[in-house]
């Protein structure tokens, strides 16, 4: 083990380690940063960052809700939990993380106007802009 791969901040040995969408995979001995992307095919793909850009990351709220004694948390696309976020903060919004300490850095909510990339179905990879958003109660969303 040469201990020379790190993602998101922490070195990993394991060469299956599995990786996903938006997650910062730096290599120390060539210097290189890189985020996980998707392609227009649905692929994953390299992005080449710069050392500023590498410690941060894009994470989707999937959640947020309290826990023991009112505590309020959100849970990411990640698995991540993060506590006290900002009360303006809801499920679907894009949180942008500090890899080293874990706390929230800034947040863009999930409105018309703001620009995403599809993380699921058979347009994943896309990029393009909200423009309005069908609420169905009970049962999906969908997003123009």
């Amino acid at each position: 083990m040469q201990r020379l791969i790190k993602v998101d901040g922490k070195v990993r040995t394991d060469m299956f380690y599995p990786a996903g969408f938006m997650d910062v995979v730096q290599i120390e001995k060539t210097k290189e940063n890189f985020r996980l992307l998707y392609n227009t095919k649905g692929r994953f793909v390299l992005h080449k960052v710069a050392k500023e850009e590498a410690g941060y990351k894009l994470c989707r709220v999937k959640k947020v809700t309290r826990g023991p004694k009112g505590i309020p948390y959100a849970i990411t696309h990640d698995g991540r939990t993060v506590r006290y976020p900002d009360p303006d903060i809801k499920a679907n919004d894009t949180i942008r993380l500090d890899l080293a300490t874990g706390k929230i850095q800034d947040y863009s909510k999930f409105e018309a106007g703001n620009t995403v990339m599809i993380s699921g179905g058979n347009n994943v990879g896309r990029v393009g802009v909200i423009t309005h958003r069908e609420r169905h109660p009970g049962s999906f969303e969908i997003v123009h």
